[in-house]
Order: C-alpha cells, then structure tokens, then sequence
C-alpha cells in the first residue's frame, strides 16, 4: 500500500478535499513509520496538512499511530515529559531540574526528546549526564534511541523549510505510557488542539501550557493558561503570576549554570522560581496535593531539601 490514497483525500482540489478521519490518518502515520511511504508523499502530506491546519482527529491519529512504533524499552513511569522544542528563544533546561524535583516527591518521570542545542542555550540530553541524573527516577530517552524514522519525520524541516504537525504528534507520543502527562507549546493555539485530540485517544490527565521556548517550563512573573485534562474532563484554568516583577525567560544577558545552581554553588531567584514553578504544575498534574498553591508549597520545600533523599516528601 503507498500513502497515495490519503494524499490524495487532503488534496485532490477545492470542494473536493477533506480532512483525514482519526483512522485514516493513524493508518498514514502507521505506513510512514513502516518505510514503505515515498518520501514526496510524505513531503506532500504533511505541508498540505501544515497548509491548511490539521484537525484534532488528525492529530489523534497521527499519534496513536506513533505510539504503536516504540523501538527501546522504557520503564514504566508516572509522568511523561516531552522536550522537543529547540528554538532561539530557549535557553538553560530549567525544566530538567524541575522533572527532577518531581521524583524527589517519589514519582517516576520518562522524558524523552531531541538532543539537540539552540545557540547559546545547553543540550538537554548532555545537561541530564552531566547533572549525575542518570540512573535515577528521571529517565531521559533521545528521540534517536526511540524511533529513528520518527527523527527522521522532525528533520524534513530542514528539507522542507517548515515545521509539521510532527513536533505536536512528538508531543503527545508518551511512549513510557505514562498515566499523566506535561506538555509545552510555543504557540497557544495548540493548547486546545493538543488537549481536545488528547480526548480523543481517551487520555485522562495532561496539563499543557504556553512555555519557555516551547518547553513545558512557566514563566513565575506571568499569569499561565492551563488546559489540558483532569480524570478525562476539559481543564481550563488561569494560575496567578508568582512574582510581582515581569522579567523575561531566558534573558541571553543572564546565562543560567545549571549544575552550579542545582548543586547551591550559585542562587538565582528567577530561575528558581521558574523550577519550582514548573515542578508545582507537574506536581498538581499528579495530584500530589489537592491543590496548585499547596503543590506550590511542596515544591519549594522540595528545592530547600534536593540534597536529601528523594521520595521523602511524597
């Protein structure tokens, strides 16, 4: 079978075109990841699909389809993380030592994503070794080691000037089959698109929020959207700015040491903020705590005490 066929249902012309129904597009998606598609179809599909904007059922499918394609094996985990946004505007991983404040509560988190650097800013993957993580409750898996056609699918930017609906499919993958999931986006209007195709797989907990470079990582001095899922019901709530100061994420003027930050060599108020911040929201995606403001207390707590045993807070 060739991916003609569902090429053909999103492009054969005005008044005659239609979008991909969720089965037809995770059948495409299944044929991509099998090798047997020609690239200039998928080329095609996805720029007419990028073109005209993909619906939830497209997204949906896509999806389903990826998660049947999961080349390495992955522990079980509590929460899926993606990190697959790796753009000009995002700088130190802030992020990764907020994942790593979430084991401290005693839970497990899969975070899987390109390894990859924007200029000037740190390789997530490199930043997690260097930090000792390895081994731990946070468990990083390279988009490499996960599906190298899937890698493949997220490069085509390169050859074809423009992302693809591919970096939100990445998104959603959440290949440990993790029971939560945290999720950011450069663009807000995927905060809905991602949430409503999420329902449709019958996902039931996920929150997503517009974040630092696309990474799931709050701004403290901005109020934050969230939408998402809770027990399978839309969420869709506005969490209050922590600090009265705006100050912009990832200033390139203010270079953050990571290491040096999470080992109390250095102390940054902002970044701080920023990781228990991030940390509080993936503690309340988890319902650590009944609420974001006593999940915010417990993720302070967990930064003062990140030298003492994990799990000690749960």
């Amino acid at each position: 079978m060739t991916l003609a066929p569902y090429v053909r249902i999103v492009a054969q012309g005005k008044g005659r075109a239609r979008s991909l129904t969720m089965d037809e597009a995770s059948e495409a998606m299944s044929l991509i990841l099998s090798g047997k598609a020609a690239p200039e179809a998928i080329g095609g599909l996805l720029m007419v699909l990028r073109l005209r904007g993909e619906t939830d059922a497209e997204i949906a499918g896509f999806t389903q389809g990826l998660r049947q394609f999961v080349q390495a094996d992955l522990p079980k985990a509590d929460l899926d993380w993606p990190c697959y946004a790796a753009g000009r505007t995002r700088g130190a991983p802030l992020f990764l030592l907020a994942a790593k404040l979430v084991t401290h509560a005693g839970f497990t988190v899969s975070m899987h994503g390109v390894n990859s650097a924007p200029k000037g800013g740190a390789d997530v993957f490199a930043t997690y070794r260097q930090l000792g993580f390895e081994g731990s409750a946070l468990h990083f898996a390279p988009l490499a080691d996960l599906s190298p056609t899937a890698l493949s699918l997220l490069k085509l930017r390169d050859v074809l000037g423009l992302r693809s609906c591919i970096n939100t499919v990445l998104r959603m993958w959440n290949p440990s089959g993790a029971g939560a999931s945290v999720q950011g986006v450069f663009h807000p209007s995927y905060r809905g698109l991602q949430s409503r195709a999420a329902g449709l797989l019958g996902d039931r907990t996920l929150t997503v929020i517009k974040g630092g470079g696309g990474e799931f990582e709050r701004n403290p001095s901005k109020d934050a959207s969230l939408f998402g899922l809770r027990d399978g019901g839309d969420l869709n709530v506005i969490a209050a700015a922590q600090i009265p100061e705006a100050q912009r994420l990832h200033d390139p003027d203010h270079p953050v040491d990571l290491p040096a930050l999470w080992h109390g060599q250095t102390t940054d108020a902002f970044a701080e903020a920023t990781i228990t911040g991030t940390a509080a929201l993936a503690l309340w995606t988890l319902k650590a705590r009944p609420t974001l403001a006593t999940c915010q207390v417990l993720a302070d707590q967990l930064w003062a005490d990140r030298h003492s045993e994990p799990g000690e807070n749960r």
